[in-house]
């Protein structure tokens, strides 16, 4: 047994949420206080790679669970979310080895995990969700957690809510339902596939990087105080989430993409005017985030006034300044290059207003803003679930140490 690794390699997505959740009925378990509806992004272009290592040798471990991300030791914490999930997943892992005698007793081996993001981490992208989602399809791969053993998708994803709330959207690609779920255990509470992403292949996603730092309010503690002091989070959660819900999963499913911008844009600005009615009130968006909706107001204006052809674009922020663009493909490059002009990436950008916008379009509805003013722009599309990779190829850890390779060629 010492001598065998059992190691494994996932990645696992980003989604952006175009019905929020806000808000916990209970804090440990994470059980949300509505319903919410998200779009899996590609993870050719966002994503989290994890690996993970059944320490089975003598020498490579010190007897605990030990977790990286991106390079830097993170405290597992016993009473901590991230312990709470390696507990779950070694629960249904003795399950099958209760089972089956045949199977290696790997729950009896600590864990070394090394995760890392290629977009900033904490800056509004959804970088725990992506992570979470990682960790536990990384583990499920390595401890055999798999519809072929009785233990399906939505159940790890009860598990990935545990470490964080909407990291159970992460478990899936395409569009994504997190059910809220009655039950006090939270047993009900899983995320669960709308539609794949075949389904609608055509819409894509600019993701306007209006800032890459930290952000001033973390979610968790944001939504708390919410929780605690605004009286439009009820109405939110008894009167618009529930029929909000049924209106954008049926638009989805009917590849309606301008009731589908209406729905988007309009929890977008619900959800930051709950943030507003906080007591103190949390801004998550800045001015370049408020001149992106402007812009786009007037885009689909002119767009529904002149040229008759409905919505171009919708526009949905998450808990952060960046603004993130649902737009169709036929769309992408002349919406690109509208936001491009605006918002500069690059001295040598075209000053000139694209010729290809509705003629109604008023160009004097935001200024030009300085270079610099959106760090970058990420063109992206809808995309798959977690994927499992070879980790003699893509695996962090080194195969000797059982260490982050990072760790051990800083320490070379």
């Amino acid at each position: 047994m010492a001598d065998q690794v059992y190691e494994a390699t996932c990645t696992a997505p980003v989604n952006i949420a175009v019905v929020k959740y806000w808000g916990k009925r209970d804090t440990t378990l994470i059980l949300p206080t509505n319903s919410s509806l998200s779009v899996t992004l590609s993870q050719d272009d966002l994503r989290s790679l994890t690996s993970a290592r059944c320490i089975t040798a003598a020498g490579q471990g010190s007897g605990e669970d030990r977790l990286w991300l991106n390079g830097h030791e993170e405290e597992i914490n016993p009473d901590g979310r991230t312990h709470r999930c390696l507990a779950e997943l070694r629960h249904l892992r003795k399950a099958l080895e209760s089972r089956d005698a045949s199977l290696p007793k790997l729950t009896a081996y600590p864990l070394h995990i090394a995760s890392e993001n290629n977009f900033p981490t904490a800056a509004g992208l959804a970088s725990s969700a992506s992570g979470l989602a990682a960790l536990i399809a990384t583990i499920s791969q390595l401890y055999s957690l798999t519809p072929q053993n009785g233990i399906s998708i939505s159940d790890l994803s009860r598990i990935a809510r545990q470490g964080s709330g909407s990291a159970c959207r992460s478990m899936f690609g395409g569009y994504v339902a997190w059910e809220m779920g009655q039950k006090e255990d939270g047993s009900d509470s899983v995320a669960v596939e709308v539609a794949p992403a075949s389904h609608w292949p055509d819409l894509h996603a600019l993701i306007l990087v209006v800032s890459d730092k930290k952000k001033g309010t973390p979610s968790t503690a944001g939504m708390q105080r919410t929780v605690a002091t605004s009286d439009l989070l009820q109405h939110r959660i008894d009167k618009v989430v529930p029929a909000r819900m049924q209106r954008i999963s049926q638009a989805i499913l009917d590849r309606d993409f301008d009731q589908f911008a209406v729905e988007t844009m309009a929890d977008s600005n619900q959800f930051h005017a709950v943030c507003l009615d906080t007591q103190p009130p949390i801004f998550y968006l800045n001015d370049v985030s408020r001149a992106v909706i402007q812009l786009v107001t007037e885009l689909n204006r002119a767009s529904v006034d002149d040229a008759g052809r409905g919505y171009v674009a919708a526009y949905t922020y998450d808990a952060g300044p960046n603004a993130v663009l649902y737009i169709r493909e036929p769309d992408v490059d002349r919406v690109l290059r509208l936001v491009e002009h605006y918002f500069p990436q690059s001295a040598s950008s075209s000053s000139a207003i694209p010729t290809d916008i509705p003629a109604g379009f008023n160009a004097q509805v935001i200024p030009q803003h300085p270079l610099g003013s959106v760090a970058r722009i990420i063109h992206t599309k809808v995309g798959d679930g977690p994927r499992v990779l070879e980790s003699a190829q893509h695996g962090l850890l080194d195969p000797q140490s059982g260490l982050p390779k990072s760790v051990v060629a800083s320490a070379a």
